[in-house]
């Protein structure tokens, strides 16, 4: 029964590929196991970069498996910002993430469209939005002021990524198009953040990587849950 279960599970996370889309997941892929080759990267960030890369296209194509990719990226990531000083990362994966995988996993299960075997997207109202956009900034302020007492690395570039991201995860478990928009403007502050770590000699060029391709993806899975909210 249980074989069934989970050749059934398998099935449905395999279908409604469109070949646009296989593409960008293959070309992904390439891209981080190129680059890490080539510059020679350690197995804990490669680890960490390609479960986060396969997590957050799983997630813009609305399956469920990008949960279980979700919960083995915060834990390797976390290792990374903890030895580069990310404080901030560090709490946010560890205490935040990791539960909030779990969380999406029940909740997407909920709402999975039978026909496409994706998760149905939802948009938030102009005025609704506005004031999470709102609450969000309060709150980068206040938190850059802590991981600035606490010693860390660029703590308001630190603290932008993590408050914008507990907002986007938030968003997501709630199947959100706006989730897109923070988690754009969470990839850029990402980029910069480990970009500067790596000209200061860091090795994580697999990391930077990574959060390159989330951007990228960002874009690519805002336009296409705008579209699939409107037609729901």
């Amino acid at each position: 029964m249980e074989g069934s279960a989970v050749r059934s599970y398998l099935k449905s996370e395999l279908r409604g590929w469109k070949p646009w889309e296989l593409t960008w997941l293959a070309l992904a892929t390439a891209v981080i196991l190129g680059l890490s080759l080539y510059w020679r990267d350690n197995w804990i960030s490669l680890t960490a970069a390609l479960t986060g890369v396969w997590c957050v296209i799983l997630t813009g194509k609305g399956k469920r498996s990008s949960f279980l990719f979700g919960t083995v990226n915060v834990i390797f990531y976390a290792l990374i910002s903890l030895e580069a000083k990310y404080y901030g990362e560090v709490m946010l994966n560890l205490l935040y993430y990791l539960p909030m995988n779990f969380v999406g996993w029940f909740a997407w299960k909920k709402h999975m469209n039978a026909e496409t075997d994706e998760v149905e997207k939802t948009r938030l109202s102009r005025k609704t939005g506005a004031l999470i956009y709102g609450l969000t900034a309060l709150a980068i302020l206040l938190y850059g002021l802590v991981l600035r007492a606490m010693g860390g690395n660029l703590p308001m570039i630190d603290s932008m990524s993590t408050v914008v991201s507990v907002t986007a995860a938030i968003l997501s478990v709630k199947r959100l198009r706006e989730q897109w928009v923070l988690w754009i403007v969470v990839d850029v502050v990402t980029v910069i953040m480990w970009a500067v770590n790596f000209a200061r000699g860091g090795e994580t060029i697999a990391t930077l990587a990574m959060w390159s391709v989330y951007l990228v993806n960002a874009v690519i899975m805002f336009v296409k849950w705008d579209r699939e909210a409107k037609q729901a």
